[in-house]
């Protein structure tokens, strides 16, 4: 029994100076701790460094995509004025061309109602000696009214040429409508040759 008792007691003691050299561990282990720590501390330091690198990157990307942004908005605002002048040029010109084409219209208008007008008037003997003195009076009225027109004509502007064609219209517009289809079958029927 001695020997178990001092077995059993060797062993407290070798539990004894295990557990003592736990404890005597702990403070050799401190200075791990400590370095850990320094670790975990200088971790953290750069961790937020490297995300305050981040945010200023980015924030120069902000600003150096807004400097682009305002350049390209810049230029798209100076391209479309330059378009805009472009346009209003052309537009000018249209309508100069548009009034010119109109007056040389009116013109060649007022020229082929002068000339039917002649035609008529020339044609006014034979149609008294084929149909009788009336018809052929009918025809010199008609010539005379013609020549009236193609007179009235050439002397209005291509202003006042419309505002009388939209009072007209909004006097009879079936007349209008009439005379607007009549005169599309003929340019249809000329065009078509």
């Amino acid at each position: 029994m001695a020997k178990s008792a001092s077995s059993s007691g060797g062993s407290k003691s070798t539990a004894k100076s295990k557990n003592t050299t736990s404890k005597s561990a702990t403070p050799a282990q401190e200075p791990e701790v400590i370095q850990a720590t320094a670790h975990r501390d200088e971790a953290k330091t750069r961790f937020n460094a490297a995300l305050d690198e981040a945010k200023a990157a980015a924030a120069a990307l902000k600003a150096e995509a807004g400097q682009v942004v305002g350049t390209y908005r810049d230029q798209a605002k100076g391209r479309s004025s330059d378009l805009a002048t472009d346009a209003r040029a052309y537009g000018e010109e249209a309508k100069v061309k548009a009034s010119e084409l109109a007056v040389e219209g009116k013109h060649k208008a007022s020229e082929a109602l002068a000339a039917l007008s002649r035609l008529v008037s020339e044609n006014a003997t034979q149609i008294d000696d084929q149909f009788g003195p009336k018809y052929g009076d009918y025809a010199r009225n008609a010539a005379r009214s013609l020549e009236e027109n193609a007179a009235k004509l050439e002397a209005k502007s291509i202003e006042e040429l419309g505002e009388d064609t939209r009072e007209m219209v909004r006097k009879s517009p079936g007349t209008a409508l009439g005379i607007a289809a009549i005169g599309g079958y003929i340019l249809a029927r000329l065009f078509r040759r």
